[in-house]
């Protein structure tokens, strides 16, 4: 065979086996973190052949449907009680646990002005509704409720209550005006360390417990080489330069 020809199949062969070795992984994101996964996806299945097959949504839905036997292998937590009660479970793998992610909780407007730099708004009291995930399935409406609590002002506040079943909903609620503000994450407005539209009051972290992010390996990915190498992606510098540029803490 002419070199060549023998070279060009040598590739052909090489280029089959890798993909007969590519595979797809399911994985549960919480739902503040669509945007950087998205993106994040697209260089993993670059660097890996391996594709990602992801569902976004609140941590506690996301629970409940790994509890029921959804097929998902990886979970993306919004918080780190869920990955670690499903360890202790048996419904996730131990020693894969570890936080991928420190979110940042923000009071925002879609409208310019409307939030001050100190959140004084909130106890103004200048709107008719303000946006919140549900603080049963969604860690961060976990954290608005305890900065609400803290600042003395739930009370007043919650009968303004628009309720999101999770963070990307109570996005929307903002971004469309059916809430004049709410507490949504800050990945939300930011990219690449620039604030998008608007007006925000980043909430101190003193105010609320962190919001630890973990990632785990489910029972259903054990041992599946696409669930470890897009746990391994995680903890590259690559993934984290796109966590860190959605205004993340790694």
């Amino acid at each position: 065979m002419h070199p060549v020809r023998k070279f060009s199949l040598a590739l052909a062969l090489l280029g089959a086996g890798t993909l007969a070795q590519a595979d797809e992984v399911q994985v549960a994101v919480a739902a503040n973190f669509t945007a950087p996964m998205k993106e994040m996806a697209v260089a993993f299945e670059k660097a890996t052949g391996h594709k990602v097959n992801a569902a976004y949504g609140a941590t506690g839905k996301f629970y409940a449907q790994i509890q029921n036997g959804a097929p998902f292998e990886v979970l993306l937590a919004a918080d780190d009680r869920t990955p670690t009660k499903l360890v202790a479970e048996g419904a996730a793998v131990k020693g894969t646990q570890f936080t991928y992610a420190i979110g940042t909780l923000v009071l925002w407007s879609a409208r310019p002005g409307f939030v001050d730099d100190q959140g004084k708004v909130l106890a103004k009291g200048a709107f008719e509704k303000i946006a919140i995930a549900n603080p049963k399935t969604a860690p961060y409406g976990a954290a608005a409720l305890q900065v609400l609590t803290g600042l003395e002002l739930l009370d007043q506040v919650a009968p303004k209550f628009v309720t999101g079943e999770n963070i990307a909903q109570t996005f929307q609620f903002v971004s469309t005006g059916n809430a004049e503000l709410g507490f949504v994450a800050l990945s939300q407005i930011i990219k690449d360390g620039k604030q998008i539209e608007g007006s925000a009051w980043p909430v101190p972290d003193k105010l609320h417990e962190p919001i630890r992010q973990d990632a785990v390996v489910l029972a259903k990915g054990k041992g599946k080489p696409a669930a470890e190498a897009l746990m391994a992606f995680l903890k590259g510098e690559e993934a984290r330069a796109v966590i860190t540029g959605y205004g993340y803490g790694i």
